[in-house]
């Protein structure tokens, strides 16, 4: 194997987008997790990344919803005439 691309919910469980070393990007796989138990390093670094970009993800939307919004361009016009 070469590594784990990504990460998705299939009936209940998790698959992983495996990238297997000598093989074309198009025979690329998603596994299971009881497939990759040799390889359990990698599954763990992979998660531990996934879950930081979620955060990453979810505090920038949360930023985001919180930032005023600015006036329209006519409104300055409106207000100093």
């Amino acid at each position: 194997m070469k590594k784990i691309l990504n990460k998705r919910k299939f009936r209940g469980r998790d698959r992983y987008l495996v990238q297997w070393r000598g093989y074309m990007v198009k025979e690329d796989t998603w596994e299971p997790r009881e497939n990759l138990g040799n390889i359990q390093e990698l599954v763990d670094r992979f998660e531990e990344k996934y879950r930081e970009g979620v955060r990453r993800i979810k505090k920038r939307n949360l930023e985001e919803d919180h930032k005023e919004e600015l006036p329209g361009r006519y409104t300055a016009k409106l207000l100093y005439r």
